[in-house]
């Protein structure tokens, strides 16, 4: 359990599968990880992610910015 579920009494991480304008979960929780900064973001609150790498973001810049590296790298995770 880390600081936010003590503070916030976040029942856990859920566990998504990301789909073209919406997500299904996979495990519930209250929230999942930004796959960069490591925040939790609470289920109602995602707007962001990526289909291709699975992976959920904070913001629409952090989501940008990796888009900008995973595209340098020619699309390899």
């Amino acid at each position: 359990m880390n600081r936010f579920e003590k503070l916030l009494g976040l029942k856990g991480e859920a566990k998504l599968r990301y789909l073209d304008g919406e997500f299904q979960v996979l495990s519930p929780g209250d929230f999942v990880r930004c796959a960069v900064t490591g925040e939790p973001i609470m289920l109602p609150d995602l707007r962001y992610w990526s289909v291709p790498l699975q992976e959920a973001y904070a913001s629409a810049e952090i989501a940008f910015e990796r888009h900008r590296a995973v595209a340098a790298r020619g699309g390899k995770k």
